[in-house]
């Protein structure tokens, strides 16, 4: 008997309790740099029936209406009305913020500290990932997973089905041939919130219809299991149903767990965090690779020492996809890639307030403006660099 290889990635809508929390923290650290550039930003948000909790460090020479960005950001998330879990202008929003330690900012702050360089945040290890599986190089259960949660939200917004109500989440299974390549969608999981009364099976039609069969025609056959709201209900959704808490979807947030995971969450951080800056930089390498046809797949692990600028070690991994040798692939990275912190942020353009966009379907995978650790735009000189 052949066996058959699955590989399984989630996603959630932004109306998941702790997306919701994801894009409120991102949402505030969006305000705090939008005044101040070199706003120092570690949120965290906690939700659970009524009541939003915003805590962590804050530095900032701006001013924060933490409450009215709390709020702004959960009307837009569509939570309008109290039955859907939580209710905008009603919620309670409970604040905890102090300064970033001063132990920990004179690391980070150039010209301070032991080592006077900008250095790492903290420390830790961060990984990225590219594979050209698809055509924004991602792997095809975690691409397709967020494309049906994006899409259920889009549907809601416009009204084409009336019912749906903000929390949803989607899993894709897909099933590879022993080369490592998809072939077909073998299982579809689609769960959304809904409004009381609606028949299950009339969900199931719509969701089939105008939800997975226009993302994943490509992959249906026969064969494809469809699961639509697989306990039979879906009404009680959002904070009242389960607590949400920012940086508890990083599997979601990144390649739908292909590949390795440092364990540090993205959004409420800015980018002088290098758990978010460097992830978003071996993301940028990753794919340049890839690009450049040095391999089929690629994985990157940079790790930092607290308040030291250079990573303590670099990593690559090509799966044996790779073209020339991989300590070869390593010197070329070394060579054209700057990974201080103070570099990442010049090379990415990461003092911008673009946060909140990243927060819901994904960091990677997405071929928009900010996203500039999306760009292949150093996959010709590593292609020339490499001799291919």
């Amino acid at each position: 008997m052949v066996r058959k290889i699955l590989v399984s990635s989630e996603s959630v809508t932004e109306g998941h309790p702790d997306k919701m929390c994801d894009i409120i923290s991102d949402s505030i650290l969006d305000e705090a740099l939008k005044q101040d550039k070199f706003s120092r930003v570690a949120i965290e948000t906690g939700t659970k029936n009524g009541g939003v909790m915003v805590f962590g460090e804050m530095t900032t020479k701006g001013y924060i209406d933490i409450p009215n960005v709390v709020r702004t950001a959960i009307k837009e998330i569509g939570y309008t009305k109290a039955e859907y879990g939580i209710e905008w202008e009603t919620c309670s929003v409970w604040v905890q913020i102090t300064e970033q330690s001063p132990d920990i900012s004179q690391g980070v702050s150039e010209g301070s500290g032991l080592h006077k360089a900008q250095g790492a945040g903290d420390q830790g290890m961060m990984y990225g990932y590219a594979c050209n599986e698809t055509e924004d190089l991602m792997p095809l259960p975690i691409s397709l997973a967020h494309k049906l949660t994006k899409r259920l939200s889009e549907i809601r917004k416009k009204g084409e089905i009336s019912y749906i109500r903000p929390d949803g989440k989607s899993q894709v299974s897909i099933e590879y041939d022993k080369n490592g390549k998809p072939i077909r969608a073998d299982t579809i999981v689609v769960s959304t919130q809904h409004d009381d009364g609606v028949a299950h099976s009339k969900i199931r039609e719509d969701v089939i219809e105008k939800i997975i069969k226009p993302v994943c025609k490509d992959w249906i056959d026969k064969d494809t299991v469809f699961h639509v709201n697989p306990t039979g209900a879906f009404v009680r959704g959002g904070p009242y149903a389960d607590a949400g808490l920012t940086g508890r979807k990083i599997i979601v947030d990144t390649y739908g767990g292909v590949g390795r995971h440092g364990g540090g969450a993205f959004s409420g951080k800015d980018p002088t965090k290098v758990d978010r800056s460097a992830a978003y930089m071996c993301r940028y390498i990753a794919k340049n690779i890839v690009a450049a046809g040095l391999a089929d797949k690629c994985e990157i692990q940079l790790a930092y020492a607290i308040g030291v600028a250079e990573p303590v070690s670099v990593n690559i991994d090509c799966f044996g996809t790779e073209k020339i040798p991989v300590d070869k692939i390593e010197d070329i990275v070394k060579e054209v890639f700057a990974l201080t912190p103070s570099k990442i942020l010049e090379t990415l353009k990461l003092r911008r307030p673009i946060f909140k966009n990243t927060a819901a379907y994904g960091h990677f995978g997405r071929e928009e403006s900010d996203f500039t650790w999306e760009k292949t735009d150093k996959a010709e000189l590593l292609k020339k660099e490499a001799g291919l």
